[in-house]
């Protein structure tokens, strides 16, 4: 029998080229539409899949290679004869090769403004369907998904390559895979479906994970959102270690809840300062003054571009990452200086959106999956629970607080004053652990004076109270909802301080 091959590509970069090197290898190549127009363009012999079938394209082009005369030569078994008789029976010429690429159905839902009968329409059935019969059958046909695989096959025919035609075959039920995922999460409403199926991309292999004896990869979503570190460029810097994309993730979830100028810097997942101020060069000292002993070899995220005032005070220490918006040439030449391992990011901080998303937690033998806490309280979210009340000046600095507690590991405290955090208490087995741990950290700080105190979720008893309150702090913001709340409100009245609900907690485990 005649060797053929069915070629039927969306994508027709370098499939000329492929093409003619499988008639050179005496190949008869069949073809549809598109591609079977390109390669007769450029010379190369194809004989139109409806000669083969008998049968026109119909429907648009939905029906073009759904046909017993294709998939029976792709799926019979070169080694069972009862199938090979079939094949004979029928005048059915085996197909040996099956390349295919499938329409570009994510690419067109991220495209503004499309359609929903758009969409569907790029929906690809029988590409997906002569690429899983060749992958199935892969100890005889060529399953070609990747244009990049195209070299690799004609060498693989010449050696007969078994394990190279086994690889292509799983690589085609991952494409696939992929490509049915993108189409459910379109198509499905429900918030929680009874199956969950993402899929991602590696981006790059990782030197090694959170430690040097493990291996790990970075992978991202098909179109990553702009605002996210996955869709971040780097400028200038050694290549990004898994916990630096796992601390320049949670910085860049940080910033997104401030408007003003502000700077973060992040260290092992936790906040250790976050500064706003008029101007990013003022933003960067109060993150920089809220613990100047933490933030060496951190990671900082500003949502302003950096200038070269703020940029030569960096350039000063040593930082893991800088990611912003973008880099002032003078910035960009002060911070690459005798700083070659600093990695230099940029990001889109403005594509940040109130969008519903969500976030996952591997768990050993399964997922947890939930909403991304997205909620941030206001002045007017708050209750005053105590006879005194809070100031104005109180309220901003509260609210601030409130919105740096929540991107700490619980157990979670945050001593701040409007603008700055002076010192956070993170991931203790008991909260008033935290407020020591916070407490002590600010009251070293010359800007303690006035400072508030913010809690992640509510005090279950009045300790935490009495040692803020011992200890200088005047208002407690926290969201309340223990029985025993009364017992927290009633130290705070003892000391006249002020403590203001917000019926949200904030656990971040």
């Amino acid at each position: 029998m005649n060797k053929r091959a069915l070629i039927s590509v969306y994508d027709k970069t370098g499939v000329a080229d492929f093409a003619r090197g499988l008639v050179a290898r005496g190949f008869e190549v069949i073809s549809t539409g598109g591609t079977q127009r390109a390669l007769a363009a450029a010379g190369v012999p194809v004989t139109g899949v409806e000669t083969v079938t008998g049968f026109p394209e119909m429907l648009d082009g939905r029906v073009k290679t759904l046909h017993p005369r294709i998939h029976a030569g792709i799926l019979a078994r070169r080694d069972d004869p009862a199938h090979m008789a079939a094949l004979t029976d029928h005048d059915i010429t085996p197909v040996d090769v099956v390349a295919v690429n499938l329409y570009p159905f994510a690419a067109t839902i991220h495209t503004p403004g499309v359609t929903d009968s758009e969409a569907i329409e790029q929906i690809d059935i029988g590409g997906p369907s002569a690429l899983r019969a060749a992958a199935k059958n892969s100890a005889s046909v060529w399953a070609v998904v990747d244009a990049a695989d195209y070299d690799a096959v004609l060498a693989g025919i010449d050696a007969d390559d078994a394990q190279l035609r086994r690889q292509l075959a799983a690589k085609v039920f991952r494409t696939t895979a992929a490509y049915d995922a993108q189409i459910a999460a379109y198509l499905t409403t429900d918030e929680f479906p009874a199956t969950f199926t993402p899929t991602y991309a590696k981006k790059q292999d990782l030197r090694y994970g959170e430690n040097s004896h493990q291996a790990a990869a970075f992978y991202t979503e098909p179109y990553p959102a702009a605002g996210s570190i996955a869709a971040a460029q780097q400028l200038h810097g050694k290549e990004l270690s898994f916990n630096n994309i796992k601390d320049a993730d949670a910085a860049l979830l940080t910033l997104a809840d401030f408007d003003g100028p502000t700077v973060v810097a992040m260290k092992h997942m936790n906040p250790c300062g976050i500064g706003q101020a008029a101007t990013i060069e003022g933003a960067w000292d109060k993150a920089f003054a809220a613990d100047p002993v933490s933030i060496f070899g951190g990671i900082i995220a500003l949502n302003r571009e950096v200038d070269a005032a703020t940029a030569t005070k960096m350039h000063k220490l040593f930082l893991e990452i800088i990611i912003a918006p973008s880099f002032s040439p003078e910035a960009l030449t002060i911070l690459t200086t005798k700083k070659k391992n600093l990695r230099l990011m940029t990001v889109d901080m403005a594509a940040n959106t109130d969008a519903k998303e969500y976030e996952t937690i591997a768990v050993h033998g399964g997922l947890l999956i939930q909403e991304r806490d997205k909620t941030v309280e206001e002045g007017t979210d708050l209750t005053v629970v105590t006879v005194a009340k809070p100031t104005p000046a109180q309220i901003d600095a509260l609210v601030f607080a409130q919105k740096v507690v929540k991107h700490v590991k619980s157990n979670a405290i945050v001593v701040a004053k409007a603008g700055q955090t002076l010192g956070i208490g993170a991931g203790q087995m008991n909260r008033v652990g935290s407020v020591e741990i916070a407490l002590a950290q600010a009251q070293q700080n010359a800007n303690f004076a006035g400072a508030v105190l913010a809690s992640d979720a509510f005090f279950p008893m009045g300790d935490s109270v009495d040692y803020a309150a011992k200890h200088g702090i005047r208002a407690i913001i926290q969201p309340g909802g223990s029985i025993r709340d009364q017992e927290s409100i009633d130290k705070a009245n003892e000391y006249g301080i002020t403590m203001v609900t917000t019926g949200v907690r904030h656990f971040r485990h």
